[in-house]
């Protein structure tokens, strides 16, 4: 059974969220303002309805943050898909902030909770077998992967000092809803022109996250007594680029035309946009076409639930007409 709308978001709870102000932190506020107090940490602090007050990095460092009951830690330095950031940053935020934040939750006995968002990226860029599970030996490749991994391991190395509080590493693939500025509104570019989709003939399975399913699933997190640990977080079903391309120009009340191109054909000008650096390439090839599915199994049995409330195709379709309006 999926928990009753009623009393979804009721929680009566005092939540630090860290990186308030990005995509998932304004949903997560959206979603826990009624019946909650919630206070931000991030580096700007605007007026945001349903947020008591944002705070700044330096409050935490000398101790000037309000008592709470759950410390939700979203700040972090997104993957960038045009590998143009520095390794570095990727470390100095994913990880050694993530350290602090952490080392702040150790020192107050009186936060229960500790939820932390990692990546399914910090588990593995390519996965192997047909699903991604949680007991998968984690090997993350790139700088995005390894800080946030290196971020988990301090936070299980350290789970011997959190008595019976609970700590959460959160593990979602691709999230998406309105207001996301990431991959799927590039292709929701491409989509836009009416250009036909020429990768018909590769096909392949991948899960996506739809944010109010994130939302759900971090409110069960914060109601009910959770064993510490890792959990994916995934929607329910997986689909195909093809399969995302028809939901995409359903949105847009169009009918799809995507193109059945020879695999071989399109491979061959991928690797000739290697070399004449094209759009399309190998990297984005492989990235279009490859299966990514992610097993959303540990963290429904927990919250004992059947089923995300949000379908796949419902959520997706959501994010693609909040494209159109902006």
């Amino acid at each position: 059974m999926v928990l009753s709308q009623e009393n979804q978001f009721i929680n009566n709870m005092n939540i630090l969220i860290t990186g308030i102000h990005g995509f998932v932190g304004s949903n997560l506020v959206s979603a826990l303002k009624d019946g909650n107090t919630i206070y931000g940490l991030d580096i700007v602090a605007p007026i945001k309805e349903g947020v008591v007050k944002t705070y700044s990095w330096e409050n935490m460092e000398e101790d000037q943050l309000p008592q709470v009951d759950a410390v939700i830690h979203l700040a972090g330095k997104a993957h960038d898909t045009r590998n143009e950031s520095a390794a570095d940053i990727y470390f100095k935020v994913n990880t050694d902030l993530t350290k602090k934040v952490f080392d702040y939750f150790l020192k107050h006995k009186e936060i229960n909770k500790f939820i932390f968002f990692s990546s399914v990226k910090a588990a593995v860029d390519k996965v192997p077998g047909k699903v991604l599970t949680e007991d998968v030996t984690p090997c993350p490749v790139g700088p995005y992967g390894e800080s946030k991994i290196k971020a988990e391991e301090y936070i299980l190395a350290n789970l011997d000092k959190v008595d019976r509080r609970q700590v959460i590493i959160l593990r979602p693939c691709m999230i998406h809803g309105p207001g996301n500025k990431g991959n799927l509104n590039l292709l929701y570019g491409f989509v836009k022109k009416g250009l036909p989709w020429p990768l018909g003939a590769f096909e392949n399975r991948r899960t996506f996250t739809s944010v109010d399913n994130l939302t759900f699933v971090i409110n069960g997190l914060l109601t009910k007594n959770i064993a510490s640990g890792i959990y994916n977080m995934a929607d329910d079903k997986a689909l195909s680029t093809n399969e995302l391309i028809n939901v995409m120009y359903a949105a847009m009340g169009k009918k799809a035309h995507i193109w059945k191109i020879n695999r071989g054909l399109i491979s061959f000008c991928a690797r000739m946009g290697d070399i004449l650096h094209l759009p399309l390439n190998t990297f984005r090839l492989d990235k279009l076409t490859e299966n990514y599915v992610v097993s959303n199994a540990k963290i429904k049995k927990t919250l004992s639930i059947e089923k995300m409330p949000i379908g796949a195709c419902a959520g997706l379709t959501k994010t693609i007409q909040s494209f159109q309006n902006q």
